[in-house]
Formats: C-alpha cells, sequence, structure tokens
C-alpha cells in the first residue's frame, strides 16, 4: 500500500491530548461480521502506554456468534483452549477524530499472537494478505463501497422493546431520487455527511432509495484497506449518530419484502503509475488484465458468495426485478447482472452487486481481488456480456440460500487455494453456526401459518 497521511497524524495526538482536547482514544478492529470492537481507553494513558505496547482482547472475538455467545468448531478459541488473549496493535495511519463523540480519537488495530504471528482469521489480516499478491504484480486496487440503509423515526431501544414490529420509515413512499424525500431527513443525513467528513472520510452524495425511509451516502473511493476501515467506521458511526438524534438505522440486507439494502462494491486497478491498469484498447475499453480479472469474478463467484453474502438473510435480497442479481453474469452498465461494468478510461471499473448492507468489507473485497487474481493468472477468457435482461437469461444462478453457499465454500479449491485451510473452516463454521441457530429458531411465519389452521 501507498505512503498515506492518516486523517489525525501522532504527534497532532499528542498535542491535543496535552491540551485537553482529546480525552478519550478508542481502539478497535473489525470482527467476523465486520463490527467494530475494543476499548475506550484515557487519552494518556493511550498515548503513554498503548502507542509502544498496544493492548489485549479475549480471542473469543473471532469466535462467537452474531449474538456474542461462545460457540463450538472454532481451532483458534474455545474453552478447550482457555479462551486466551490476542494483542490489539494500533495502526497509525487509521489514527482519526470521531466527531460524533466529544473529544475522541479512534484508531483501529491488527491482531496478533502472543509470539507475534498475525491471527490468520482476522478480516483485515484476510484482507491484506491479498492486496500483498496484487502488490507483487505491481497493481494496486481502488475500491468504493455503496451502503444502503433503512431509516426509522424510532430509538433502537423502542424498535428491540416492539420485537421490531410496528416501526415507522422516516419516510412513507419511494423516495429514490427524490429532494423532497432527502429533505425530511436531512437534519440526519447532514449530521452523517458532516461528522464523517470531520472523520476524514470524503463525502460525495446522498439520496433517497426505494424502499420507505431508506437512503444512501457515498463517499469517494480509495484504496482498498482504506475504504473498507472507512466503511467501518462509517458504519458504526451512522448508527450512533441516529441514537443521538432519537432514531435509528438499519444495514441489514432485508428488512422486509420491498428492496434490500444492497452495498455494492466498485474495484479498479492502478498500475505502479497510478494510471487505470483496467483501461485497453479492446473490447470496451478493457486492458487485458482487466479482461481476465473480470473472468476470474465470474468463475469464483458462487465458491465465494459466503464472503458477499453471510448470513441467513442475505440471500433473501436475490429476488428477479428487484436490482438485486440472481444471475452470474457481466455486462456494460447493465443492472440486471452480478457484475456491472461502468465508467470509460481513467474511470473504467466493474460493480459487484451482490453484496447486501450486512457485508463484512474486508471479506468481500479479499474475495474480489482473489478471484481477480485467479483470472490473471490462468488467464481466463471473459465470456461475452450479457445484453439484456439477465433475469430471464440461461446463467447459472447465484447461490439462494446460506447452506448452499457454505457448501460451496466448503468445497471449493479456489477458495483452499486463495485463503489457506484455516481461513475456510473458520467461516465455514461460522455460516454452520447461523444455520444450527436459525435452524433451532421459531419464527413469526410459522406462527401465522400455523397457531390456529394447522
Amino acid at each position: 500500500m501507498a505512503d498515506r497521511t492518516p486523517p489525525l497524524a501522532v504527534e497532532e495526538l499528542h498535542a491535543l491530548v496535552a491540551g485537553g482536547e482529546i480525552d478519550t482514544v478508542v481502539l478497535a478492529f473489525p470482527d467476523m461480521q465486520g463490527r467494530l470492537q475494543g476499548k475506550r481507553f484515557a487519552a494518556r494513558f493511550f498515548v503513554d502506554e498503548v502507542l509502544r505496547h498496544g493492548t489485549e482482547g479475549c480471542n473469543y472475538l473471532l469466535a462467537v456468534d452474531t449474538e456474542m455467545n461462545t460457540v463450538d468448531g472454532y481451532a483458534m478459541a474455545s474453552w478447550d483452549r482457555g479462551y486466551g488473549d490476542f494483542a490489539l496493535h494500533p495502526d497509525l495511519s487509521t489514527l482519526r477524530r470521531v466527531p460524533w463523540h466529544p473529544a475522541t480519537a479512534l484508531a483501529l488495530a491488527d491482531l496478533a499472537w502472543e509470539d507475534g504471528s498475525p491471527v490468520a482469521a482476522a478480516p483485515r489480516r484476510i484482507l491484506r494478505r491479498q492486496l500483498d499478491r496484487l502488490a507483487a504484480l505491481g497493481l494496486t486496487a481502488q475500491v468504493g463501497t455503496e451502503l444502503e440503509f433503512i431509516v426509522f423515526k424510532d430509538t433502537y431501544e423502542r424498535a428491540w422493546d416492539s420485537g421490531y414490529r410496528g416501526l415507522t420509515p422516516a419516510n412513507r413512499y419511494n423516495v429514490d431520487y427524490s429532494i423532497l424525500g432527502t429533505g425530511r431527513v436531512e437534519p440526519l443525513l447532514r449530521r452523517i455527511r458532516n461528522e464523517m467528513a470531520g472523520a476524514g472520510l470524503t463525502v460525495e452524495s446522498a439520496k433517497g432509495e426505494c424502499n420507505p425511509g431508506q437512503h444512501e451516502i457515498a463517499f469517494r473511493y480509495d484504496e482498498a484497506l482504506v475504504t473498507c476501515d472507512q466503511h467501518a467506521v462509517y458504519k458504526t458511526g451512522a448508527k450512533e449518530i441516529a441514537a443521538q438524534e432519537g432514531m435509528s438505522l438499519t444495514f441489514m440486507a432485508k428488512y422486509n419484502e420491498r428492496e434490500g439494502n444492497s452495498c455494492h462494491i466498485h474495484l479498479s486497478l492502478a498500475d505502479a503509475d497510478g494510471a487505470n491498469a483496467m483501461a485497453g484498447d479492446g473490447p470496451g475499453g478493457m486492458s487485458e488484465v482487466m479482461r481476465h480479472f473480470l473472468a476470474g469474478q465470474l468463475a469464483a463467484l458462487r465458491d465465494f458468495a459466503l464472503l458477499y453474502a453471510p448470513n441467513i438473510n442475505s440471500y433473501k435480497r436475490f429476488q428477479p426485478g428487484s436490482f438485486a442479481p440472481t444471475a452470474v453474469a457481466w455486462g456494460r452498465d447493465n443492472r440486471t447482472c452480478a457484475l456491472r461494468v461502468v465508467g470509460h478510461g481513467r474511470s473504467l471499473r466493474f460493480e459487484n452487486r451482490l453484496p447486501g448492507g450486512d457485508v463484512n468489507p474486508y471479506l468481500a473485497v479479499a474475495g474480489m481481488v482473489a478471484a481477480g487474481l485467479y483470472g490473471v493468472e490462468q488467464r481466463l477468457p471473459l465470456p461475452e456480456p450479457c445484453p439484456g435482461n439477465a433475469y430471464a437469461a440461461d446463467h447459472q444462478h447465484v447461490p439462494t440460500t446460506l447452506r448452499e453457499a457454505a457448501e460451496l465454500w466448503e468445497n471449493s479449491p479456489l477458495a483452499k487455494a486463495a485463503f489457506g485451510d484455516e481461513v475456510v473452516a473458520h467461516y465455514l463454521n461460522m455460516a454452520r453456526v447461523e444455520l444450527a441457530a436459525f435452524d433451532a429458531a421459531v419464527t413469526d411465519w410459522e406462527l401465522r401459518r400455523s397457531f390456529e389452521r394447522l
């Protein structure tokens, strides 16, 4: 990765702490679900001790389910192994102020074992490994993520107490591109935009979406790891800001039977000179590298679906005519395909439309890079684009359930070659844990259909 100026330099942090302007520093890492986990430190202790030595956290944080329950099946952490610690080492390139909390700064951490070796299953480490492979070819991944969310005029506590029923969306109707619609919630959207800018993100725009209360805030693309870090900070911060405003928002992939929350991921490649390595004089203005890289996406899409759609709920987005993909296909500016090529020349890139708002960006981008490298290494030919409605065309179908995706992941030579047996087993177990929990649950759907009539 190229050197870059962090949003907050260490020297500036020392001065702000000495002057009393910063009194709290958060040190956090993304967990398997992409959530930030960590500690809040007294700022003086952070600069005196944690900056030099790091801190510790229980290794169960990469071996629990979404509810933070300890579960069986993880090699790295268990009751038999005593649930020891791993080390959190601050990545000072991520240091930034957190404007939505007074006098607070934040840094993200990399995880290591006691002997200093990296934690292989940590999402940041998984992405770093793939980016290192790409760098060996003289290439850098440039990535942008587009997160959608639904806003409710209910607190998170009321949503919990009501069983997430009867919530009031911030808009009552489809406000896709509606200026009036975004104006209705502009105080919240403005706070999120401005305070993310204060945290070092470059804001582009905000727009309404189709589901009542649904919106999207877009940020400028950046190097892959930077974008994923910003994604994690934004997702946490947007929820915290909404809570401060007495509201709530959800990034879950499919909140109801209407349009789901997507997280389209755009990726391009830069060469050593910073030029777009995907642009060339081939068909559609694509370079040979791009054609192989895109072919790799198609070849690995089903095997890597677990990285793009990691939850039970993720697969409920994939419905015909919903702007969420069902076909393993690519097209030029074709939103019915899983992979959409957009832009020209310097802006040429492709968009992976599989991920939803619940995606872990580190894992998804790692999957896209690994898939592209497979295509480049094998010099895979790129099939013809889908020119029309991919929902109705004869293409392979993306997995329709987490169970199907887990089986593809488990049996994938591509996954094992790219990520290693330890990572494949770790995230396979994550899927199995979620499936077991869901299979044991009695849902509202079952009660409505069965309580009286069966």
